[in-house]
């Protein structure tokens, strides 16, 4: 009876995997992105990232336009404009950083002006950052091999068909777990950036705000200056002049 109850209880976590892995996959984990480049022109792709980020992405030139092939070149830039990745004649390539300062990171992409024609170059961007830049295939196959081993011992025993059965959904749920986990620190990390940025903004709105009311505040004290200091010349002015 003990055995009969452990396969079935280990039978219905099937369903709660299936839903994480729609849970994961409604979200998007990276941007594709398609650029056709003339042969006479630079086209860029930006992104505002906060710091201490990853960022990796993937570049290919996929077609030409006149069928020819081509080569481009391909150079980002940080918000400060310090040079993180730089290639020429390149027709494929990767970058991949850890972003120090937060703001707009730049990458642009120009041809070489190499290719004959006026035909435009087609390149595919895969852009990642965050969570979505972590290599899972790697912890996948961690994962893997440590249940190959604890499944070697595991069949050794006497009763392996409940172990088995219940150590490969552990191991499944596990790894989708440790995905949700990412995903919610990344949208932690987010909140917080925003936070920062709206603690920022209210401050200088505050202080713009101050420095408006002072303002105000001198230019109305100036307009009754001048008036009384007009009011008093006139009436010396017409004293002179026995007018009154």
């Amino acid at each position: 009876m003990i055995k009969d109850s452990n396969v079935q209880m280990a039978m219905t976590f099937p369903p709660l995997l299936v839903v994480l892995l729609l849970a994961l996959s409604t979200g998007p984990l990276c941007d594709a992105i398609w650029l056709n480049i003339p042969k006479t022109g630079t086209k860029c792709v930006s992104e505002e990232i906060h710091s201490n980020v990853v960022v990796l992405a993937d570049y290919v030139v996929v077609s030409v336009e006149d069928g020819q092939t081509a080569t481009i070149a391909v150079k980002v830039t940080s918000p400060y404009g310090n040079n993180l990745h730089h290639s020429e004649n390149v027709t494929y390539g990767r970058f991949a950083f850890t972003t120090e300062e937060a703001g707009n990171y730049l990458a642009c992409f120009w041809s070489d002006n190499r290719t004959r024609g006026s035909g435009e170059v087609v390149v595919n961007i895969d852009w990642k950052t965050g969570i979505a830049a972590k290599d899972w295939e790697s912890v996948a196959r961690k994962e893997k091999l440590q249940f190959t081993k604890e499944l070697f011992y595991c069949q050794a025993s006497i009763f392996p068909e409940p172990q088995f059965v219940q150590k490969r959904i552990d191991m499944g749920v596990e790894l989708e777990l440790r995905k949700l986990e990412g995903a919610v620190e990344a949208i932690h990390e987010n909140l917080l950036y925003l936070k920062s940025r709206e603690a920022e903004m209210r401050s200088t709105s505050e202080t713009t705000n101050a420095r408006v009311a002072w303002f105000s505040i001198m230019s109305l004290g100036i307009c009754i200056v001048v008036s009384g200091l007009q009011v008093w010349y006139l009436k010396r002015f017409f004293q002179k002049k026995k007018l009154i």
